[in-house]
């Protein structure tokens, strides 16, 4: 069953219009949608079939919303369903409301490292604003990042509305430079190789760990060392030997990242340490992998098909870092759960300049998957040995946050920096002034071709005596949609009725509350990012560490009982108590349709409240 309140007045607050005088003379809000049509000049009630000729013509404005008893049902072919417990009126009830909180929605991810790694640190990174805490598979053993994961489990289980998610970011195939005992000042012009033997280390030659390294590489190709902090160009080579002229010099240090302009390792993306490290994070339930140079979806739905064997429920976020991975964008984001733009390497395989273009294309392609995506690399990377970043950083946070990032990312800045917290405090400051001076959206949800011809093809005389731009609607308003035939249909009609959700959250200027036993109506809420906080309650402990990574959702753990009310009302305490909300501030109460909570059917609810003390 999928029942929701307000279905016509939502529909219209995106695009239909009905008059002022309409709605306020009307005693329900379904009255406007299933009571006939809207009023034309001369005062003649239309049909419904006729409504869309004149909604084009008239507009209004929703003033207030409050709380009521429920009225009278309307009788469906399949069973009542109650028109709302709302009624209009012409005061603004809402206007001394708060139009959104000081919640910071766009989530922050902190690498932990030696400056980080203690529990006092932990706590403190926590308290600042971290959402998420990445082991850098790269750095530190199995036994460090033991020590982490019990960390942040200790903090998480202080708290039902806290929590830090834990993500596990493998090495992946990386072509590194072998140990030196001192660093190698290289200057520019000077002749320096590279050879596939091992433990060589002078002045002008040293080991890589790649043993295909030579046969990967070409005259004229560019080496970057650490991104381009050093570049060489290949000049020639022999059977175990690259040979390069230094273009630009600096200290080449021990085990230094190399890439080569253009092109990528022809390496797996899964090496046996990443499996090594992977099988370490099953043990402990991580939240998220983070897979490093992804170059086709193939590994991720090998990485998944292990998961599953394992019956592990972690999500798997693919970052985007290597150029062959740029052709294959549509299909990797896909496959995954999620993505990461890991900006170094990416930057280092392709042309610097590409970088944003690459970034706000892989944003976008995120959005239209509703999964979430992570901007990461240099951030704040003076933040590692100053205190105040630089007003170039400042920007690119903002610029991340204006895309619609899901979330940012601190590496060496908390792995190894000097000022862990500060970096934490900026990035949480930059974040939350960005997303003050944002204006909600309410873009159209993506409704598939599928749905209207199902919409088309329902029997439901309800159903079909609607015009065509309303049955979207009224479909996911009709008991017909539980049946068998269309449940494959319901996800769409969630992220339809999300949008509404959100429409109607917006308009009113009120939070969201939503009860959800998987979090994809959470997900589908966040993907239109209402103005306010998504208050997402579970009764799942894996779903409350999921959800922390998505754009604008708090999640909160509750035991959820079979009263309905009896768990509205624990919820509105718990954020009442909090000072989440306030005592007579409205809020938005949806409950998820992916799995029934209270119901026999799946069904989908909204409802608006006043908080009462």
């Amino acid at each position: 069953m999928a029942t929701m309140n307000l279905t016509s007045q939502m529909s219209m607050l995106k695009s239909d219009v009905v008059s002022d005088r309409r709605l306020s003379s009307a005693k329900n809000v379904s009255e406007v949608f299933f009571k006939g049509g809207c009023s034309s000049n001369n005062g003649r009630i239309l049909s419904i079939r006729s409504a869309k000729r004149c909604l084009s013509k008239e507009s209004f404005t929703v003033r207030s919303v409050k709380s009521t008893e429920p009225a009278t049902s309307f009788d469906f072919p399949n069973g009542p369903i109650s028109p709302g417990p709302f009624v209009l009126q012409s005061v603004d009830l809402l206007s001394d409301e708060p139009k959104s909180n000081a919640w910071r929605k766009t989530k922050i991810v902190c690498t932990i490292g030696p400056s980080t790694s203690s529990r006092e640190m932990i706590w403190k990174l926590a308290e600042e604003g971290m959402n998420v805490a990445r082991l850098n598979m790269s750095h530190g053993d199995h036994a460090s990042h033991q020590k982490t994961i019990d960390l942040v489990r200790e903090y998480n289980a202080h708290f039902d509305d806290k929590v830090i998610s834990i993500m596990l970011d493998t090495k992946g195939p990386e072509v590194r430079s072998g140990d030196v005992p001192q660093p190698i000042l290289l200057e520019e012009g000077q002749e320096f190789n590279f050879t596939i033997k091992r433990g060589v280390s002078t002045q002008n030659t040293v080991s890589v760990n790649y043993d295909n390294f030579v046969n990967d590489v070409g005259a004229g190709d560019i080496l970057l060392v650490d991104g381009g902090m050093i570049s060489l160009a290949v000049k020639s080579k022999t059977e175990d030997t690259v040979k390069c002229q230094v273009i630009d010099g600096g200290e080449l240090k021990s085990r230094r990242h190399l890439n080569v302009r253009g092109k990528s390792a022809n390496l797996p993306s899964i090496t046996d340490k990443d499996w090594e490290d992977i099988k370490f994070g099953v043990e402990n339930k991580v939240d998220f992998y983070a897979v490093s140079f992804v170059k086709d979806k193939k590994v991720v739905i090998e990485l998944k098909n292990y998961l599953k064997s394992c019956n592990a429920d972690i999500d798997v976020i693919v970052k985007i870092e290597s150029a062959d991975s740029i052709p294959n964008l549509q299909s990797i984001i896909t496959a995954s759960d999620g993505a990461m733009v890991a900006r170094g390497d990416l930057g280092a395989e392709l042309p610097i300049e590409d970088v944003p273009i690459y970034q706000e294309e892989i944003i976008n392609w995120c959005h239209s998957m509703q999964k979430p995506v992570i901007v990461a690399t240099n951030m704040l990377e003076s933040m590692i040995d100053h205190p105040t970043p630089t007003r170039a950083e400042v920007s690119d946070i903002a610029i991340a946050v204006r895309e619609g990032s899901d979330a940012v990312m601190l590496s060496g800045e908390t792995a190894h920096g000097k000022y862990p917290l500060k970096a934490v405090k900026v990035m949480h400051s930059v974040a939350l002034r960005m997303e003050s001076s944002l204006k909600p959206t309410n873009d159209s949800p993506p409704v598939p071709s599928s749905v209207y011809k199902i919409v088309n093809s329902c029997d439901c005389s309800i159903v079909s005596s609607y015009p065509i731009s309303f049955k979207s609607l009224v479909l996911m308003t009709c008991l017909c949609t539980a049946k068998p035939e269309l449940a494959w249909k319901r996800s769409h009609m969630g992220v339809m009725f999300a949008f509404h959700a959100n429409t109607m959250a917006n308009t009113l200027g009120t939070p969201v509350i939503v009860f959800t036993k998987t979090g994809s109506m959470a997900i589908h809420l966040s993907h239109f990012r209402p103005s306010s906080t998504i208050f997402a309650f579970t009764n799942e402990q894996r779903v409350k560490q999921r959800l922390s990574i998505y754009h604008g959702v708090m999640p909160i753990y509750m035991e959820f009982s079979d009263d309905a009310e009896e768990t509205f009302s624990r919820a509105l305490k718990m954020l009442t108590s909090k000072a989440l909300v306030k005592e007579g501030q409205h809020v938005t109460l949806v409950q998820s349709g992916a799995q029934p909570i209270w119901r026999q059917e799946s069904s989908h609810h909204i409802q608006v409240r006043k908080v009462q003390g």
